[in-house]
């Protein structure tokens, strides 16, 4: 985490994360992608600031979506946000931030973010998403595979892709940042 900035600096640039979630969770929806981009600003902001800067910045763009879409369904699913900020921010205080390291949390992030969501989403929406992606979930349902299975291996592909490219996109982001925003385990 970097030290250097004012507590107003860091309010700023969270305020920015959440904005930049929840504008990229409603052009994705609206699309009906089958992956969300709406953690790029959890991820940004956990790598920069640390663990409970990014889970913050997660829980309250999962609390704002519900509440601006008027669906209190999705306060629910903060629980997966907390959980991707809190990994990523714990996981680059201990080692380097690289493009291969980015990967590999993001691997990490793909496989807990469906772990966590999938019971939620059977729970909130009987494991349906409203993507393309519920395709594969009615297919396996019919196939006679349970539930949460139909419901978690879409959900797995959707986030390998999501996560993963999120935390590619983040990593060019704070590489291409100035020095002075940078700290020692994100240069």
């Amino acid at each position: 985490m970097n030290k250097s900035f004012s507590a107003t600096t860091r309010m700023v640039f969270c305020g920015l994360a959440i904005a930049l979630n929840i504008a990229l969770g409603i052009v994705t929806t609206a699309l009906k992608f089958p992956f969300y981009l709406d953690v790029m600003g959890t991820i940004f902001i956990a790598i920069l600031f640390g663990p409970w800067y990014g889970a913050t910045v997660g829980g309250i763009t999962n609390l704002l979506t519900s509440i601006f879409s008027g669906s209190l369904s999705g306060i629910p699913f903060m629980l997966v946000s907390i959980a991707i900020g809190l990994i990523v921010g714990f996981a680059f205080r201990k080692i380097n931030f690289t493009f291969l390291n980015a990967i590999f949390i993001g691997i990490i992030i793909s496989i807990v973010a469906p772990l966590i969501g999938t019971p939620i989403g059977i729970a909130v929406y009987g494991g349906l998403t409203g993507t393309v992606s519920d395709i594969a979930v009615m297919f396996l349902k019919q196939s006679g595979t349970s539930i949460f299975t139909a419901s978690f291996i879409p959900k797995l592909f959707n986030n390998l892709l999501d996560k993963i490219g999120s935390m590619i996109l983040v990593y060019l982001l704070i590489t291409a940042l100035p020095p002075n925003l940078k700290t020692k385990k994100n240069m």
